[in-house]
């Protein structure tokens, strides 16, 4: 492998480490991207950051987007504290004032999310859950501009980011499980770039690298993804990591749901030989406690263990097959 190290020289002969974010084209995606650039220049004032889509020295995602096996090559050097992790509702301007629950009969509501919709419909059945893709500004101008939803669900941290708060008229929806990692941002970097992911690892939230890794592992072990309705929440209390998994029929007639605790208590001792190549899920965090990181994932791994031992893999292959068909 060959390393290409850029460096810049300014007008009075300084010379900078040149550091070359990727990002994507969506509005929410450069928002997103700038945040994070504005916290490295904060902790490395000398280096010269370039955001760009060419070549790059690491890349700015929502970390519920990326696929739990990541390809060769690549880890997750941080994980961002976690924002809101909830659902939020958007009323079309004609049902201002109003909820899912005094919405009319019949009212379509339109939501990207399998595991959104299983959980609503079996909330609000008086209610019809449609598809509906796109960026965030393409599905708030879908749901503006026609009459095709009465309302659509997002994620709550995205549009706080866009600065669209006073768009959402409910939070929360009293639905518990979460999609796998929502509300948390994520730096993916290459394996072996040991400057670039000691850099990025400043960046790493203690608490929400342990809930990802857990909620992460669970999914994997479940082969869980977009095309199945699973879910998530997990807590930190007391030195205690609890994670709670669920997963559900199309429809939410059908679901399993159970919550498992394990001790993340490590004394914050950090091991001082750790192979740079270590990942767990795809997440490297070597400045943080291995045996914590270790728990973490085997609490993933046992609940997930416990849900296909009561009869989750059947569930998930006929959604994951009435999806497929749909």
């Amino acid at each position: 492998n060959v390393l290409l190290v850029l460096f810049q020289q300014d007008g009075k002969g300084k010379v900078s480490r040149v550091i070359r974010i990727g990002t994507r084209k969506s509005q929410l995606a450069r928002i997103q991207t700038d945040s994070v650039a504005e916290k490295l220049k904060e902790l490395y004032p000398d280096v010269y950051l370039e955001i760009g889509e060419s070549r790059v020295d690491l890349v700015v995602h929502s970390l519920k987007d990326l696929p739990t096996t990541l390809p060769p090559g690549f880890t997750i050097g941080a994980v961002l504290k976690r924002e809101n992790p909830h659902d939020a509702v958007v009323l079309h301007p004609k049902n201002m004032g109003k909820s899912l629950d005094t919405l009319p009969d019949k009212s379509v509501i339109g939501t990207s999310s399998l595991r959104r919709a299983a959980q609503l419909k079996k909330r609000f059945p008086h209610l019809e859950f449609k598809d509906i893709r796109g960026n965030l500004n393409t599905r708030l101008k879908k749901l503006d501009e026609k009459d095709d939803f009465s309302a659509i669900i997002l994620a709550a941290a995205g549009l706080r980011r866009m600065g669209w708060d006073s768009r959402v008229s409910q939070v929360q929806l009293k639905v518990h499980c979460l999609a796998v990692f929502q509300g948390a941002l994520a730096i993916e970097v290459r394996a072996r770039d040991e400057d670039i992911l000691e850099m990025v690892s400043v960046l790493h939230d203690p608490n929400t690298v342990l809930r990802c890794i857990a909620e992460r592992a669970f999914l994997r072990r479940l082969e869980g993804g977009c095309s199945v309705p699973v879910a998530v929440h997990t807590e930190v209390k007391d030195s205690q990591l609890y994670l709670t998994g669920a997963v559900y029929s199309l429809d939410g007639s059908d679901s399993l749901k159970e919550t498992m605790q394990t001790s993340i208590d490590s004394d914050n001792k950090v091991e001082e030989q750790v192979d740079e190549r270590v990942q767990r899920v795809g997440v490297t965090a070597n400045n943080m406690p291995g045996p914590a990181q270790d728990a973490s994932e085997k609490l993933g791994l046992d609940l997930a263990n416990l849900l296909l031992s009561k009869g989750a893999k059947e569930i998930l292959t006929v959604a994951r097959q009435l999806n497929d068909a749909r």
